[in-house]
């Protein structure tokens, strides 16, 4: 059953689609069955307009930026590297040549690790490879690959490993470990957005690794205007994050007693 429901694609599970689906079965139902069809079309409408609120949006994310903490003093933390998720990428940059370069949701994170490299000395891994199968030996130019790019040459802070086989988080614990281990690394941390953050560091510490927290990217707290309840893209996107969050934290926890 777990792996049939996760054959469905996440973006037909997760607003806006699945409310959109909701909109057109109630539209579809509204001549045989007005009732139904006006309930649950009505439901999509209300649903989509409240979940494109910063406010509503603050409701799902706070408590999961509530699972971790800012890292006060990542110098005395002990730990052996730094290790950066990736998140998206932007392909065929014109303005870099064509190049694939990192969304601005990796930005953020790279921002805060060549921040933490610099504070620390320590060296970083970073970690994201392409949709799909895993690549080859000749591998394609990589989610790690535009992230180690834009360290060294706009943050001008070196990169030690380029884990660049991974094609979601579990993958990401499961080859940077093996990365880390060979070189004798325990105790990593690990930046991603504040977020992100339960779900990596389970499944990094599943993996055999230490984990201090290194969150960037805080949003609870920031809708505090009229304007956190008016409707909007950013608001719907927060409420998109922070569902799928909840839903992978759910789902990895499904796992794991299923394997019990």
């Amino acid at each position: 059953m777990l792996d049939l429901l996760n054959a469905i694609p996440r973006s037909l599970i997760l607003p806006p689609a699945s409310l959109f689906l909701l909109i057109l079965v109630g539209l579809a139902l509204w001549r045989r069955r007005p009732r139904t069809g006006r309930i649950l079309a009505g439901t999509g409408v209300v649903l989509l307009a409240l979940l494109s609120m910063t406010a509503v949006a603050d409701l799902f994310l706070t408590p999961l930026e509530r699972m971790t903490a800012p890292l006060p003093a990542p110098e005395r933390a002990g730990a052996g590297a730094i290790v950066v998720l990736a998140a998206g990428r932007l392909r065929d940059a014109p303005e870099y040549g064509g190049r694939d370069i990192p969304d601005y949701i990796a930005l953020a994170r790279l921002r805060y690790a060549a921040h933490l490299q610099r504070r620390t000395g320590l060296p970083i891994l970073v970690s994201g490879g392409s949709a799909g199968p895993p690549a080859p030996a000749d591998r394609p130019y990589t989610l790690a690959d535009a992230m180690a790019s834009a360290l060294r040459e706009d943050f001008g802070v070196p990169v030690r490993w380029t884990e660049a086989r991974s094609r979601d988080t579990a993958e990401n614990a499961a080859y940077s470990a093996a990365l880390l281990r060979a070189d004798g690394v325990r105790r990593v941390l690990l930046v991603t957005d504040a977020m992100h953050m339960a779900r990596s560091r389970a499944a990094f510490e599943r993996a055999g690794l230490e984990v201090v927290d290194a969150p960037t990217m805080f949003f609870s707290g920031q809708a505090r205007s009229l304007h956190a309840w008016v409707p909007s893209a950013e608001g719907l996107r927060r409420s998109w994050y922070a569902l799928y969050e909840l839903i992978g934290i759910l789902w990895y926890q499904a796992r794991k007693g299923g394997q019990a």
